[in-house]
This record gives structure tokens, C-alpha cells and sequence, in this order.
């Protein structure tokens, strides 16, 4: 396949296609991989749990499944992938707790891009030292999707396309590299996996440690990913869920002063992001009603240690990424 989606192609909105679609890409995974095995980064993210699902239909246990906690998950999302891919999908899967590795090297570390590179290259590192305990890895298999391959150049630094190191001695196999993201979602389901898993948000590959603003910090990451699930709950609780295609918490690297029990309290602020798009190319903001942001805004300030302050970031991309970072 080339890595320009033809016009002509017909855009996977149903369950026949995507079908269709599962039919050719077993076919050609077998063909590709043969009797190798198949090493595959399992994030939990919507893109490579799919991709585990396909190849599992493929080529079974030939795929082995890492999935690396960094510490930078979102809350109760390691968890997940370990009851989706090892008990209910029983696949070949190796969990690897690296969070000290992964928090280590980003002590003191403020530049967004080299955050990024950080953590994509300590990813590179901990799969490679995964394959070399292997025998017969030959394929590296990466949920790349299309978007990824049109903003590769110069736009994200960390991701998949252009990110292996030139000794690398694994050939690529990425079955969804030509969908967009909603493409993605009706094959997963098409596959069976859980509305749970394939409906998620995307989440960028070095997961909160783009939401964490600047140089990370535990109790800072700690309050983030806190306060972020109370976003996602609230969420699921009034069914903007399942109407806004992204939604997050954002916490900078400052403090403000807000009053607790009398007293004078220094804290973060948390700022939600909600954005509705098709492609990832632009975004607009998703309104939420008032009510809902003020039971938000209770629950974090008063349930999330270290944040004093809920902001709402109202722009649209462009003028505004859909990552603070």
C-alpha cells in the first residue's frame, strides 16, 4: 500500500466493509509474517488495541503483546489492557512496570519535544530489550493511522512514522495505516472488542506526560491523573461522552492562591480541553453546560490534593493544537 490514501477509497463506515477490510489485512498479515512472530507496543489506546485484536485474528500467538506502564497512563488504564488482551482475549502478553525508568529521565526536563523524545526513545529501548529476550522476532507491528503519516513531517516528533532507529532490525507491519480514526473504531468493534476500549479517546503516546505542563513531577502527575478521571466520569454520568471525540485535564507548571479551611492554599489549576473533530487536522470546542462545569469544578477542587483552580480552554485548532504540548 502506498502511504497516499487514494481518493477513490471507499471510507469504512459499516460493519461489510469493515469486514472487508479485516478479510484482506489477515490475508495480507499472514502473507507478510509467515510463520514469524510479531512484536506490538499495546498502549490500550484505540490504534494498537485494534491492531492486537486483527492480529490475533491473523496469526494468533505468533503476536506477542508488550504492554510498558510508564507512569504516565491515564488512571485504571494498565489495568484495563491486562484484563482485555490477557484474560478475556487470552493473548500473548508481557506487562512491564518501567514508571521509576520513565520518571527518572524526565526529572527536571521542561522542553516539550525533548519530553517527547524521552519518552518515545525509552519506549524504542524497552521493546528492544523485550525482543532480544525473544526468539524469532522478525516484524515490529505499529498502530499507525493516517493522520500520523500527514503530520509526521516536522508535527509530532514522537510517534510511530520516522521514529526507529536505523539499526532497528524489525520490519514494519501496520494493518490500519491508511484509516482515520473513526474507521479505526467501527473495525475494532467489526472485531469484537469492547465499546469500552474501541469508543476511548485518543491518547498521544506519551500519555500525561504532555498534559503534565513543563518539567513532571510525582504529586503533580499524581493530581492530573486524579482529576482527570473525575473529568471522564462526570462525562460517562451526562452523556457528553459519547458526543465530544476528545476531553482531558490539562495541569501547568504554576500556582495560584485560593483559600482551604480558612487558610491561604497555594495549588495548581487544571484546565479541560474538549474538542469535536473528524480527521485531527482541526477541532472545534464542544460547549458544556454550566451546571456540568460546576459540578466538575467541585468535585476536582475539593476531592484532588494540590489543584485550587478549574480553567475551560475555549480554542479551536487551528489557531490552538489539540495538546497543550
Amino acid at each position: 500500500m502506498s502511504n497516499i490514501r487514494p481518493e477513490s477509497m471507499a471510507r469504512i463506515t459499516n460493519f461489510e466493509l469493515a469486514n472487508k477490510f479485516i478479510d484482506e489485512q489477515v490475508k495480507l498479515v499472514r502473507e507478510q509474517v509467515g510463520d514469524k512472530k510479531v512484536l506490538l507496543a499495546l498502549s490500550g489506546g484505540v490504534d494498537s488495541s485494534v491492531v492486537a485484536a486483527l492480529l490475533i485474528k491473523a496469526i494468533g500467538k505468533q503476536l506477542v503483546c508488550v504492554h510498558v506502564n510508564h507512569g504516565l497512563m491515564r488512571k485504571g488504564e494498565s489495568e484495563q489492557v491486562i484484563e482485555v488482551f490477557g484474560k478475556e482475549l487470552d493473548a500473548n502478553l508481557i506487562y512491564i512496570d518501567a514508571t521509576d525508568r520513565f520518571l527518572s529521565l524526565l526529572e527536571g526536563v521542561k522542553e516539550p519535544e525533548k519530553k517527547r523524545k524521552i519518552i518515545g526513545g525509552e519506549f524504542i529501548k524497552v521493546f528492544d530489550e523485550e525482543a532480544r529476550k525473544l526468539e524469532g522476532i522478525s516484524f515490529l507491528a505499529q498502530g499507525t493511522i493516517y493522520p500520523d503519516i500527514i503530520e509526521s513531517k516536522g508535527v509530532k516528533a514522537h510517534h510511530n512514522v520516522g521514529g526507529l532507529p536505523e539499526d532497528m532490525q524489525f520490519e514494519l507491519v501496520e494493518p490500519v495505516k491508511l484509516l482515520y480514526k473513526d474507521e479505526v473504531r467501527v473495525v475494532g468493534k467489526a472485531l469484537g472488542l469492547p465499546a469500552s476500549m474501541v469508543d476511548r479517546q485518543p491518547f498521544p503516546g506519551p500519555g500525561l506526560g504532555v498534559r503534565c505542563l513543563g518539567a513532571i513531577t510525582r504529586d503533580r502527575l499524581h493530581a492530573l491523573r486524579e482529576a482527570d478521571a473525575i473529568l471522564r466520569e462526570e462525562f460517562d454520568k451526562c452523556g457528553l461522552a459519547s458526543k465530544v471525540w476528545q476531553y482531558f485535564i490539562a495541569v501547568p507548571d504554576m500556582k495560584s492562591v485560593g483559600v482551604k479551611n480558612d487558610l491561604r492554599y497555594e495549588g495548581w489549576p487544571a484546565i479541560i480541553r474538549a474538542v469535536n473533530t473528524v480527521d485531527a487536522m482541526t477541532a472545534t470546542i464542544e460547549e458544556i453546560p454550566y451546571p456540568i462545569l460546576h459540578k466538575i469544578t467541585d468535585r476536582i477542587t475539593k476531592e484532588v490534593d494540590g489543584i485550587n483552580r478549574v480553567l475551560l480552554d475555549l480554542t479551536p485548532k487551528p489557531i490552538g493544537t489539540i495538546e497543550w504540548e
